[in-house]
């Protein structure tokens, strides 16, 4: 298809309302990573704490933050649900310019602290008495001050071995590492144990030391890691963010999620206010306007949420921050025939159209689409720009013909 400069240009001059967030399914799977090796920083500044944005008002009228989405996922769509479904937990967050730097080597302390909130202890971590701790670690001078409780945290809950003397806060987290780090956070390291002497699958597996295999092999069967498409694991290759992020919400599905509510779109979003049917009971909650919200794997804006969708979603501060389609109700499933005007598309790194977004001339809504791989594109493709009419047809909110007008 040959309208792929007129799509990069939507992109580049901020046009696009959805992004298509599809790639990498797993944690350290196959592909994954191939996207993240250009661009990587190694270097790491373990001082810079996470600032996490747009401003909620708390209680006591304190100012609290949170972040959902960030200035600098271009490159690492495919990283975007895991990144913003952590944030809203407030597992691993960005920095204060609004960046997440994705593909940027995590360190370890970072990893350390994520899988420590990841537990659910960030509130025992910041405590006063675990912030004062006396750390017995050769290095525990440099370690940063904001973290002494998530180290302290972590070590009570034995994420490190008993022969370890140093945290190493700024050497960079490898696969290994990481992997075996997640296995310690979600308490299985009996079962890791019980399975050293497994036969690992990887061309690599040689390189693995005897005495992380049963992590791996632990960390396989719980299907939090998988490897490269040249059947290998990578041991000792650097984590990005990215990689991070996906595995930890991988470990994170693992876990009970307290802070998970679910219910089911009772009515469309008006005024950011979220309409659900709970327990037979019809319930309101306020929704930020910069909520990150998936859908049919796509991020959506609020106006795609369909009544009859099942949702599962999270709030901070008594506002509702992220929100994810788990069932499409079955309104979506109806043929559809709608004519408006192209506000933006997106594509996928071959140029192929993967989402359209109009405002349908009848309604003056502002409807995002997904567009199947086989989409019919008729008419006056030299119109085939913003402002122009456009007729979209398919079924289930998935476009199979664009006639342009």
């Amino acid at each position: 298809m040959k309208n792929n400069n007129l799509m990069k240009k939507f992109v580049a001059t901020g046009l696009v309302c959805t992004m298509v967030l599809g790639g990498a399914s797993a944690a350290f799977a196959k592909g994954n990573d191939k996207n993240d090796d250009h661009g990587r920083n190694s270097g790491n500044n373990i001082n810079q704490k996470y600032q996490p944005i747009p401003t909620i008002k708390g209680n006591n009228n304190t100012v609290n933050i949170i972040q959902i989405n960030f200035n600098d996922m271009k490159n690492a769509q495919w990283a975007m649900r895991y990144i913003a479904s952590l944030a809203s937990k407030r597992v691993f967050e960005g920095y204060e310019d609004g960046s997440f730097q994705p593909s940027k080597s995590v360190s370890r302390i970072e990893a350390i602290t994520a899988a420590v909130r990841l537990m659910g202890l960030r509130d025992q971590a910041e405590s006063t008495e675990e912030m004062a701790t006396k750390l017995n670690f050769k290095d525990a001078d440099k370690i940063p001050s904001w973290a002494v409780g998530y180290v302290a945290v972590a070590l009570e809950n034995d994420l490190f071995s008993e022969n370890e003397d140093s945290v190493q806060p700024n050497q960079e987290a490898n696969r290994l590492w990481a992997t075996t780090l997640l296995v310690k956070a979600l308490k299985l390291e009996g079962e890791a144990k019980a399975k050293m002497n497994s036969t690992l699958p990887f061309k690599d597996a040689k390189q693995i030391p005897a005495g992380s295999v049963g992590y791996v092999q632990e960390a396989l069967d719980k299907k939090l890691i998988d490897g490269f498409e040249d059947n290998t694991f990578r041991p000792n290759q650097n984590v990005t963010r990215a990689e991070l992020a996906a595995l930890l919400d991988r470990t994170s599905n693992q876990l009970p999620d307290q802070d998970v509510n679910t219910g089911t779109v009772g009515a469309a979003v008006y005024n950011n206010v979220l309409t659900l049917t709970q327990n037979g009971t019809s319930v309101s909650y306020n929704m930020h306007p910069d909520a990150f919200i998936l859908r049919n794997g796509v991020k959506v804006a609020a106006s795609a949420l369909l009544v009859g969708d099942t949702v599962k979603f999270r709030m901070y501060n008594n506002t509702v921050v992220y929100i994810e389609v788990t069932g499409l109700g079955s309104a979506t499933q109806q043929p559809f025939d709608v004519t408006g005007i192209l506000n933006s598309t997106t594509v996928d790194s071959t140029g192929k159209i993967t989402s359209i977004t109009i405002t349908n001339t009848t309604t003056g809504q502002t409807v995002p689409y997904n567009v199947a791989a086989t989409v019919a594109l008729t008419g006056n493709l030299g119109s085939f720009t913003q402002g122009h009419v456009v007729q979209l047809k398919g079924t289930g909110q998935i476009v199979s013909s664009i006639d342009v007008k």
